[in-house]
């Protein structure tokens, strides 16, 4: 009913969390998942589970950070499946900290993992994509929070990759290639991660979700893509969806 059947997604850090939480949702629509990340044994983890639940997958290494790795693993993929429907890029080095803290090596893992990956990703799928395709990109509520403090070059981060959504939405429209943005809470190990490191502003922060909880990496941020990338959301380009339980206020 999705249109989803038979079609192949390009998910970026789908070894584990929310890549991995996507990869599952989507195959379980019958889309054939490129599992895409660094690490060989959490894909073919991740590509195991797909296949025992009926589905088709395949692991492919690629550093997003390298130029020529996503050519190379674009490339691969639509060799292998024969077509290239879905991107989805989920994977992201998270730049934390203070501004007099955070190192400029930091901040540029986070610009190289994020909105320059996102492009460089984008326009290589292009091609593959014109005509009847679809992009999710992330974005994050760190951009809105109500204290930003410790979370500005995330923050800078996300909101490139947000424009350029944007972006690409407006100009390849033409091409019928629709691109939109999440910007979820899910229980990833990163979030993981954060609530031991942080146990006190985690408790805290949970307490602002008007739903009560962080979303399920599969049922919550999953089963949102598989409705954003499919028919139903066919006039739905260019925007930003909080997938965060009523989280933050996009205004």
């Amino acid at each position: 009913m999705n249109g989803l059947n038979s079609k192949v997604a390009l998910i970026t850090g789908a070894g584990q969390g929310v890549g991995q939480g996507i990869a599952y949702a989507l195959a379980a629509e019958g889309v054939k998942i490129a599992v895409v990340g660094r690490t060989l044994s959490k894909l073919e983890d991740t590509c195991a589970e797909i296949r025992r639940r009926g589905g088709q997958a395949e692991a492919f290494l690629c550093d997003v950070m390298v130029k020529q790795d996503i050519d190379r693993c674009v490339e691969q993929v639509a060799k292998h499946f024969g077509s290239l429907n879905i991107l989805i890029n989920n994977a992201q080095v998270v730049p934390l900290g203070r501004l007099l803290e955070v190192s400029d090596e930091a901040f540029t893992e986070g610009i190289d993992s994020g909105p320059l990956a996102t492009l460089r990703m984008m326009r290589a799928c292009y091609p593959y994509l014109k005509g009847d395709g679809a992009i999710v990109n992330f974005a994050s509520s760190a951009a809105m929070r109500w204290d930003a403090s410790g979370y500005g070059p995330y923050a800078a981060v996300k909101e490139a990759i947000r424009a350029l959504t944007r972006a690409a939405a407006c100009e390849w429209g033409t091409d019928n290639i629709r691109v939109n943005t999440v910007a979820p809470h899910a229980m990833s190990p990163g979030m993981e991660g954060w609530i031991a490191a942080q146990p006190a502003e985690a408790a805290a922060f949970f307490k602002t979700i008007p739903l009560g909880r962080v979303g399920d990496c599969e049922r919550d941020i999953g089963r949102a893509i598989v409705f954003l990338v499919g028919s139903d959301a066919g006039y739905l380009t260019g925007a930003t969806i909080p997938l965060d339980g009523g989280q933050a206020y996009w205004g």
